[in-house]
């Protein structure tokens, strides 16, 4: 095609699928020149996404394509390696420029140097513009050059450093650039055919920028103030689902910091309910940091004593959790809280985690890949660093000697039953006292309720205090090694 009479800027859009608080797209808008918006479905760089965020994705970008279009621009699909696809981009349109929030992980910052070097010998510039986290890793370091591994330091050397700058607003309009052919998005098949099993997580979720937004001052007005004793409650609505809006950028980091401060200031009764949110927003922000640290942070354990573990091949207690069958209704509501709507409560992700490694002694590599496959906010650095720290193998991990009780987390966090009863609706009819430990009730208290272990509902896959000592036991051999 003949070339603009002025050339277009190309926008990479990656992780960072919005149109507020984009550095690389309000660069471009701002130049004055033609925007063109691209996304590249290169699933040779890091991990490929998994079913769950593969679904995600394709909605989000939907959203995206509406957003851009309804501000004169056009949002560019292809598929291959970023690396080759922007070149051949930049010049089958004549691009001037290719602008790209960065990544700070290393596997998409190899791409980045690649890229950069191929647009250097075309003569088309490019620039990377920080859009990912609230500070970059090489602002927190030790003395001798690394990155910290406790998060308690880490999150004070953050907040030591002030806030981060103010979030640039959209652009009100997109200087068009010519029309581009691109990939039909359904070509991708990121979403699910036949069987269709995404209507759990379409009854759950409206991805997109405008959704991410209106969540975010729901959270703000309704449940950020109970946020301290609510979040731990998994049958209540006491935390702020933002994760996977974060997990794709359709909010940034420092968006949400900045508007949970001026909540914070306009409401100081907010006070407490904020801070402790945005310590979970820090805790994003130190798995991103390890991540960049430890590239193969979701297959090798942090710390190395943990290698010879004497993790155990189970495949039938696998599947059974796998499937919410363990006999633990609080595992159990989990796990079928996670199969249906893409997210599972972050007080239960622990209690699941802890159970998957600790009482069947698995590989928590194979927890990790599940929720990886499973969850819409799987993230390439919360995830294994969530599992590895249940586990004990991580930073700044849980002490090797914690193993969750999964009856009294249930009776402590889920008093009435009330979560349990929505996600193993077998156990509804259950009294609260004996919701949480089923196989403690009387023949007539289960005929009652409607049940028969190992029938309607199973038998605890493993007696607690049975995992908890070979747990303990298995620990202790590495601690001797």
């Amino acid at each position: 095609m003949t070339p603009p009479s002025v050339p277009p800027i190309i926008v990479w859009f990656r992780d960072d699928l919005r149109l507020s608080d984009h550095p690389a797209l309000h660069a471009a808008a701002t130049s004055g020149a033609p925007v063109l918006g691209l996304h590249v479905l290169d699933d040779s760089v890091g991990r490929p996404p998994g079913a769950a965020t593969r679904w995600w994705l394709a909605q989000s970008l939907r959203a995206l394509g509406t957003a851009i279009a309804a501000r004169g621009g056009s949002l560019v699909l292809r598929r291959g390696p970023a690396a080759r696809v922007i070149p051949e981009l930049a010049r089958e349109s004549g691009a001037r420029a290719v602008y790209w929030n960065g990544i700070a992980q290393a596997p998409h910052q190899a791409v980045e140097s690649q890229l950069e070097a191929t647009l250097a010998k075309l003569g088309v510039d490019s620039q990377t513009f920080p859009g990912d986290l609230l500070v970059p890793p090489s602002a927190i370091r030790t003395k001798e050059g690394r990155g910290l591994r406790v998060f308690t330091p880490f999150w004070r050397r953050v907040l030591s450093l002030g806030d981060p700058a103010k979030p640039l607003p959209a652009p009100k309009q997109l200087r068009p650039a010519p029309k581009i052919a691109g990939d039909v998005l359904e070509s991708w098949r990121l979403e699910p055919g036949k069987p269709d099993w995404a209507g759990g997580l379409r009854e759950t979720w409206t991805p997109g920028e405008a959704s991410a937004q209106e969540r975010l001052r729901d959270f703000l007005r309704h449940t950020a103030g109970a946020y301290v004793g609510d979040r731990d409650r998994p049958d209540r609505e006491g935390t702020s689902g933002l994760s996977p809006h974060l997990r794709f950028g359709e909010l940034s980091a420092r968006q949400i910091w900045h508007a949970a401060r001026f909540a914070a200031e306009e409401d100081p009764a907010l006070g407490p309910g904020i801070e402790k949110f945005l310590s979970e927003l820090g805790w994003r922000e130190f798995c991103r940091h390890l991540l960049h640290d430890h590239p193969d942070l979701g297959s090798e354990n942090l710390q190395a004593n943990f290698d010879g573990f004497p993790w155990r091949r189970d495949v039938r207690a696998l599947a059974a959790w796998q499937r919410g069958r363990t006999g633990y209704p609080i595992v159990d509501a989990g796990l079928r809280e996670l199969w249906h709507t893409g997210v599972m409560h972050n007080r239960v992700r622990m209690v699941v985690a802890s159970f998957l490694v600790k009482h069947l002694l698995i590989d928590w590599r194979e927890g990790e890949a599940w929720f990886w496959d499973t969850l819409v906010d799987a993230d390439a650095g919360s995830n294994p660093a969530n599992w590895q720290w249940v586990a004990g193998c991580g930073a700044d991990a849980a002490p090797y000697f914690r193993v969750f009780n999964p009856q009294l987390q249930g009776e402590r966090f889920d008093p009435d039953g009330t979560y349990v009863r929505r996600w193993v609706p077998e156990l509804k009819e259950m009294p609260a006292k004996l919701i949480h430990r089923p196989w403690q009730a009387t023949p007539i208290e289960l005929a009652s309720a409607g049940i028969t272990l190992g029938k309607t509902y199973p038998h605890p896959i493993i007696d607690h205090a049975r995992g908890r000592e070979r747990a303990l036991a298995a620990y202790a051999k590495i601690r001797k090694g």
